[in-house]
């Protein structure tokens, strides 16, 4: 998980969004303790293809979103992508960390 006071330093603001429910993204939120706001594109998905993170999966082919880091400037310009490396692992925060450094200077 994000070390967000990392981010809070370099007034990085961090959000999640999913093609889940918001009463999913809830229990998922209260279950994980996570202190940043998560953000549901559900039920159009419109965001998540815009961005080219959607993947279908299992037999039902139920729409998610890619594990994807995506660092946008105040401008709203995409400064960095990164791809998640697979269900349950997280993505080191210093990569993401080094780029917001390095815009801010």
């Amino acid at each position: 998980m994000a070390d967000k006071r990392l981010f809070d330093q370099l007034n990085v603001q961090i959000l999640a969004i999913s093609a889940d429910t918001t009463f999913s993204q809830k229990m998922f939120a209260q279950s994980m303790e996570l202190n940043y706001p998560l953000l549901s594109d559900h039920p159009d998905l419109t965001t998540i293809q815009q961005f080219d993170v959607l993947k279908h999966v299992g037999e039902a082919k139920r729409p998610v979103a890619r594990g994807s880091y995506f660092l946008i400037d105040k401008d709203g310009i995409v400064r960095g992508k990164w791809m998640g490396r697979g269900p349950g692992k997280v993505f080191p925060s210093e990569v993401i960390l080094k780029v917001a450094r390095e815009i801010q200077n």
